[in-house]
């Protein structure tokens, strides 16, 4: 088994390269849909979260209203660690928990937006960090998901500089290209883990 952490900052194309190597057969462990799972209705993370941050941050639904999570989090690093001392944890337990059901000869990629912010480098054989100017990330999030400047501004800010990401890269997939070209990148970037994940069974 080949573990890899794949990350980039938001706006990136990180979910897109994972898409990617998902087709090409690897197996994907999400960070972000696991952090989803662990604080939904009826859980133990979603009843420590209000806990933590009062019942205003519960949508009508009874689930998490993440907008406004969201706006107090990321205005306060404070807040945002207690946030991410909650969420953590179980998303790890969760993550080892389909690592370990993974075949012995698989390439398994964890999807992980905070992996450079939390030092998480050690937990994987590789890291594969998209990468992306400021402006590509800036224009994706104001264009693709809608945000304001600001809070796309926040967002990134709120995140590890491209130099921490690029620091702990050791496979860098540029993603100021067009799709096509992101296409046979990854491409050639699997053909590569199949053969690291061959060589570590051998």
């Amino acid at each position: 088994m080949l573990t890899v952490g794949l990350t980039g900052g938001i706006g990136a194309g990180k979910s897109e390269v994972s898409r990617l190597l998902v087709a090409r057969g690897a197996v994907l462990i999400d960070a972000d849909r696991i952090a989803r799972e662990v604080v939904a209705p009826g859980t133990a993370g979603l009843a420590a979260v209000v806990d933590a941050f009062g019942p205003e941050v519960l949508a009508e639904n009874g689930g998490l209203d993440r907008p406004k999570l969201g706006s107090i989090v990321f205005a306060d690093p404070e807040k945002l660690a207690l946030l991410n001392s909650i969420v953590h944890p179980l998303v790890g337990a969760r993550s080892r928990a389909l690592e370990a059901a993974a075949a012995k000869d698989a390439v398994v990629i964890h999807d992980v937006p905070l992996l450079a912010e939390n030092g998480l480098k050690s937990l994987y054989d590789l890291v594969i960090v998209v990468d992306a100017s400021p402006e590509t990330q800036l224009d994706r999030l104001i264009r693709l998901r809608g945000m304001t400047e600001h809070d796309a501004r926040a967002r990134m800010a709120a995140q590890a500089t491209r130099e921490k990401r690029l620091e702990i890269a050791d496979v860098v997939i540029d993603n100021d290209v067009p799709l096509a070209e992101l296409e046979q990148r990854v491409t050639d970037v699997w053909a590569d883990l199949v053969r690291r994940a061959r060589a570590s069974q051998e």
